[in-house]
């Protein structure tokens, strides 16, 4: 599953040639960074994340045995990590309570981010994203900018199917509330006139 010039480095990093593990960084530094940084907001902790990882792929490399992606592979170690770093720092994470939101409320949203200018919408977004909490914004990032597969998601993040589900549906449904507060009334009356 793991794609040719993947496997090729992971070959020859087996076989102690140390110098091949520069590939695979290169190929995946951007990629363990964003969600590193993604999951803790800030950039020193994601570097450092993005370090750990990279130290973590190499010292178990020989225990990747080429079921999944080597990118979801690294992907589920970057993730554990972020979790494990956040647990370590954690100092209030506060949580709010989800109104009831029904599909019609949220299709309602969903039509009027769509009048919202691409670059004003990506902003809005990414301030509304970095308001859920750490787990429910990994998953939503890696479902909706990643584009995980659910199946993918499952193996970073050790979650069964309804399991993962679940949560996928609170996380959209918080993020609908956390959109609701922070676009300006105004703009979605404006928006939803249109």
């Amino acid at each position: 599953m793991t794609n040719k010039n993947d496997q090729l480095y992971i070959t020859k990093i087996i076989k102690g040639d140390v110098n091949a593990f520069a590939h695979l960084v290169d190929n995946y530094k951007n990629m363990v960074f964003s969600l590193a940084f993604k999951m803790t907001k800030s950039r020193e902790e994601a570097e450092e994340i993005s370090q750990d990882t990279f130290i973590k792929a190499f010292k178990n490399l020989k225990n990747f045995k080429g079921d999944s992606k080597f990118s979801t592979w690294l992907y589920r170690i970057a993730y554990h990590t972020s979790l494990d770093a956040i647990k370590k720092n954690r100092n209030n994470n506060a949580t709010f309570e989800i109104n009831e939101v029904t599909f019609n409320q949220i299709q309602a949203v969903e039509t009027i981010l769509q009048g919202i200018e691409r670059n004003e919408r990506s902003k809005v977004m990414d301030i509304c994203l970095q308001k859920l909490p750490d787990e429910q914004r990994a998953i939503i990032w890696m479902f909706y900018y990643d584009e995980l597969s659910l199946k993918e998601i499952m193996e970073v993040t050790s979650l069964s199917e309804a399991n993962l589900k679940v949560k996928l549906h609170r996380a959209r449904k918080k993020l609908l509330t956390i959109v609701k507060e922070n676009v300006e009334p105004e703009m979605i009356e404006n928006y939803g006139r249109k």
